[in-house]
């Protein structure tokens, strides 16, 4: 069985968890460039910012010497040090913060999770978590295994998108519930369906993008298709088509199933085939000509919804105690229905 922190790809953090020293030789394709931008591309797990504090903290040096600021040029054959000590992880505080609960027992709680709604503490997001609300609902019986930030988390969903969710209640549910995410259904049980609003109407009922997927190499937040990255297998089924005002093709609803987990990976594959999500400000950018094609409610719709139009609508998994297969279906929340309706109504 693979170790805890490999269990699910879902769960790559995106800053290192241990104390680091790591040593850096500037080359020809970093002449005259600014300190911070040469360390960011060299160290993408960290931001701009993050290098910049550990700069102004003194862990940074440059053939032996701190250096004095971020903004300082760079010459071929500099090297430098950065020190990179472990993040202290405070204990998140149980706080009474409203949950849907789906269905629970003494292994398991199944949740429908609201969009906005973060699944555990990170840089920006400390509290206000659903870890934090699970901590207030289910006391101390959470499983250890995701450790002080995310007890119990087994898998999670992007802050933006809504859906099924399922938390581990002991270390015994939380390493068989692990084993079949890390398996990803391929010859296991596992079962996830996610449904997604997109631009463009394929001439095809179905497909597979078979792209991998690694940090984009300017921006740390996003993730792009680039070779040499993790495989990544995301099949989608066409089931709507939308017209916009003039009776031509302009949105479709699709159901995505994942055979991996990776970070962002509906939306960046999807937006890889042409079809991006909609309301995804990040990888669904240039999209304003086909807004214009839409209704005056779709347009409404969409304007007022602030995240990209996913949601975990499938939830399939076996008991990690009594073997019994459980499937949980959730209908789309108020705003995606929404959306939907006035869609429907030919934009």
């Amino acid at each position: 069985m693979p170790a805890p922190d490999e269990v699910n790809e879902d769960l790559d953090e995106l800053a290192p968890e241990a104390a680091l020293r790591v040593d850096i030789t500037a080359g020809p394709e970093d002449e005259g460039l600014r300190l911070d931008r040469v360390l960011a591309r060299h160290l993408p797990a960290l931001s701009r910012t993050r290098l910049q504090a550990l700069i102004a903290e003194g862990k940074v040096s440059r053939d032996g010497h701190p250096v004095a600021g971020g903004s300082s040029k760079v010459s071929p054959g500099d090297r430098f040090t950065v020190e990179v000590p472990a993040p202290e992880d405070a204990t998140p505080e149980p706080q009474d913060i409203p949950l849907v609960i789906v269905y629970e027992d003494d292994d398991l709680v199944v949740v429908d999770k609201p969009a906005g709604l973060v699944v555990h503490p990170a840089p920006g997001n400390p509290d206000g978590t659903l870890v934090n609300a699970l901590l207030f609902h289910c006391g101390a019986s959470l499983s250890g295994i995701g450790g002080v930030r995310r007890p119990g988390i087994v898998h999670r969903l992007d802050k933006d998108t809504s859906g099924l969710l399922v938390v581990a209640k002991n270390d015994r549910a939380h390493k068989r519930l692990a084993a079949q995410f890390a398996d990803h259904g391929r010859t296991g049980p596992l079962e996830r369906a996610y449904l997604a609003f997109v631009w463009g109407v394929s001439d095809l009922p179905s497909g597979t993008v078979d792209a991998p997927l690694a940090r984009h190499p300017v921006s740390r937040e996003r993730i792009a298709v680039r070779a040499g990255g993790r495989y990544a297998i995301t099949h989608w089924q066409k089931l709507e088509a939308y017209e916009d005002t003039q009776g031509r093709p302009v949105a479709a609803l699709v159901e995505c199933q994942l055979e991996t987990g990776r970070t962002h990976q509906i939306r960046v594959h999807m937006a890889h085939i042409g079809h991006p999500l909609l309301g995804d400000t990040v990888y669904g950018v240039g999209q304003r000509t086909r807004v214009s094609r839409l209704g005056e409610a779709a347009v409404h719709e969409l304007g007022t919804l602030g995240r990209q139009a996913l949601h975990a609508a499938r939830l399939g998994f076996e008991h990690p105690a009594t073997g019994e297969f459980m499937l949980f279906e959730s209908e789309l929340p108020a705003d995606l229905a929404r959306l939907q309706a006035a869609l429907t109504a030919h934009g």
